[in-house]
């Protein structure tokens, strides 16, 4: 017997603005019947678990012992400039000088999630 993960569950504030900030980040939809006000929103990743966002009454106070890391299709630093304007923030540095390494931002409600480098730029560095 086995399990399949169907969603990845991130407590939060409040659902539906975070759910907007992820589908902006990863350019997929949130479930069509979510709307302004919804305890639990979803955002709707193709062939993936869904990313299943609920309200819970504590806040966040420590660093996420689970977190996303996201492989973008244009460049590493593309994307953490484009997430940054989308009100992620810098958490940590981890780009090395050889060109390895990732970038750890936080979503607006301060989930720690990472930027690797794209798949272009794996191969680049591995030629």
């Amino acid at each position: 017997m086995t399990s399949t993960v169907t969603n990845v569950a991130i407590d939060c504030a409040n659902a539906y603005r975070l759910a907007r900030f992820w589908s902006e980040v990863t350019g997929h939809p949130l479930h069509p019947e979510d709307v302004p006000g919804d305890e639990e929103t979803e955002v709707m990743l193709p062939g993936g678990p869904v990313l299943h966002f609920n309200e819970v009454p504590e806040p966040k106070t420590v660093k996420n012992r689970l977190h996303l890391c996201l492989r973008p299709d244009t460049s590493r630093e593309a994307e953490v400039e484009r997430l940054l304007g989308l009100g992620a923030s810098l958490v940590a540095d981890r780009r090395k000088l050889d060109g390895w390494g990732w970038v750890v931002l936080a979503d607006p409600e301060g989930n720690e999630f990472c930027v690797l480098l794209a798949e272009s730029e794996r191969a680049a560095l591995s030629s």
